[in-house]
């Protein structure tokens, strides 16, 4: 017992230093992956447009890239859980690579549904394991850690206006093939990720990991754990359903109300999505200081208002609340997902999965969801809807205290 806690304890010193070095470039990773998907909705205006594809058909396509990712990144988690595959991110990767070259020259609807399905699968691979890799370079600074890696991530997806202003405007659907690109270089800098991951796996002995397993088979709060969960999940749900319904047809309202072009509707989307990007960065550190449950509270208890009167403001308030909006409800991003964690802390690609995953599958089922609304009672109608989602995730403030968590997985 004397030799397996020294083990113990020199594996902890190890881990206690925060390696800034991997968290930025796995950020980065994140950001040239998301990027990618990016391109998906960004794409939305344009191919209605040349393919005359109706709301509920751009929600089959949203659906397919994030159910795909959704139901696939638990899974990922469950099998890295038991056997890590450091190399499985840059693989996951060449994936997405395959994806946006076919969603560049897809001739018709079913081959941008395919196409699509290929960049979900890279993405179910990249999240639970490039969260893996963020939670191993943390040292103590978990929610900063965190905030790194999900802030490159939202930053790609915010990317999405520019994309569709710069490049798929002028260029059209062939534009998006230029991504391949940034596939390509996600790919090397994973192969160097990789290659970290498995130097660390090398020095972790495996005897911490059996200690660890055993303390939270036997914890007797599993029940108080899995409600934790429950709630969490249905935060995130309320959380993704109304992140979907912006990111994919709030530049749609944007045109109809205020009568502008595709280019200027994407100015508004825009401002959301680096508001939520900065607001993701910001969220780890706060949580970090004053606790996770505090921030994730916080970050639907405000959102409620400003998400119910923006439908109904002139376009210069409604790009201020949209920025407000975007910041105060992803501060909770990265900190939800470190929760998850830190309910079953052995089992961490599962819960990145899982909450991560949960993101894509619920943002999937809502964009076929609210299209479908928008087809049937108008898409003014549903965005006015769209902005009473955020009450479903006050039940937050049923999650336990940061305290009682940690003193679950201490027993």
């Amino acid at each position: 017992m004397n030799q397996q806690a020294t083990i113990a304890a020199n594996s902890a010193n190890q881990k206690e230093a925060t390696i800034f070095k991997i968290l930025i470039i796995i950020g980065l990773c994140h950001l040239l992956n998301d990027a990618i998907q990016a391109v998906i909705p960004a794409m939305f205006p344009i191919l209605a447009k040349s393919m005359k594809l109706s709301y509920t058909q751009l929600g089959i396509i949203a659906f397919s890239l994030n159910m795909v990712a959704s139901v696939m990144q638990p899974l990922v988690g469950v099998v890295t859980d038991k056997k890590p595959m450091p190399y499985a991110l840059p693989v996951g990767l060449m994936f997405s690579l395959i994806g946006i070259i076919g969603l560049g020259f897809a001739p018709g609807f079913s081959w941008i549904v395919l196409s699509v399905i290929f960049i979900g699968l890279g993405s179910a691979v990249f999240h639970p394991e490039g969260s893996r890799v963020a939670y191993m370079a943390a040292g103590t600074k978990r929610g900063l850690a965190q905030s790194i890696y999900q802030v490159g991530g939202n930053t790609g997806q915010a990317l999405a206006p520019l994309i569709t202003a710069l490049i798929l405007v002028p260029l059209g659907q062939r534009g998006a093939s230029w991504f391949s690109i940034v596939a390509a270089m996600a790919v090397i800098l994973l192969i160097y990720i990789a290659n970290w991951y498995n130097q660390r796996l090398l020095l972790t002995p495996r005897m911490v990991k059996k200690i660890t397993a055993s303390k939270s088979d036997g914890n007797k709060h599993v029940k108080d754990i899995r409600k934790a969960i429950l709630f969490i999940l249905l935060y995130i749900f309320a959380r993704s359903w109304y992140i979907s319904g912006m990111t994919n047809y709030y530049t749609f309202y944007a045109m109809h109300k205020y009568a502008i072009s595709i280019r200027e509707s994407q100015l508004f989307l825009f401002a959301f999505l680096v508001s939520g990007a900065i607001g993701t960065f910001f969220g780890g550190p706060l949580s970090d200081r004053f606790g996770k449950k505090k921030i994730i509270t916080f970050s639907m208890l405000i959102t409620l208002p400003l998400s119910i009167i923006t439908p109904f403001m002139p376009p210069a308030v409604a790009f201020i609340f949209l920025i407000l909006t975007g910041f105060i409800l992803m501060t909770s991003f990265s900190v939800t997902v470190v929760y998850a964690q830190e309910l079953v802390p052995e089992k961490i690609g599962m819960m990145s999965g899982l909450t991560v995953g949960l993101a894509f599958g619920m943002g999937a089922i809502g964009s076929v969801g609210l299209g479908y609304i928008a087809d049937s009672i108008g898409l003014p109608t549903m965005i006015s809807v769209l902005g009473v989602l955020p009450l479903i995730g006050l039940i937050s403030f049923l999650l336990p205290s940061d305290q009682a968590v940690k003193g679950w997985n201490v027993e």
